[in-house]
């Protein structure tokens, strides 16, 4: 499995304009073949962390969709006051619990 953790901050007055993109690449992500799950936070002090799961990195490949491309351009020249992106192979994997995950 591949992870992606997206941190970031955003620019003061820019919520009612990324809101709607943001909620366009979910839905996007979630037609990529390979795609397994992502989930947002939103920190006390404003950082955003995004997690994004994919089976592999032939998937992760696949998430360089022209939109999610533009998106993340957009993202680095209007939205993003700092950013960073880590893309981290899963080594080891455990869970306990009656979630979504216990029943896949």
């Amino acid at each position: 499995m591949i992870v992606t953790i997206f941190r970031s901050r955003l620019n003061p007055g820019v919520q009612d304009e990324y809101g709607p993109m943001a909620k366009q690449m979910s839905e996007l992500a979630r037609t990529i073949p390979g795609y397994v799950a992502h989930k947002g936070f939103v920190a006390d002090d404003g950082e955003r962390v995004t997690i994004v799961e994919f089976e592999n990195e032939e998937a992760l490949q696949e998430w360089r969709h022209p939109d999610h491309v533009r998106a993340k351009r957009r993202g680095i020249e209007s939205f993003f006051s700092d950013y960073s992106v880590q893309i981290c192979s899963v080594l080891r994997s455990r869970s306990r619990g009656a979630g979504p995950e216990a029943a896949a």
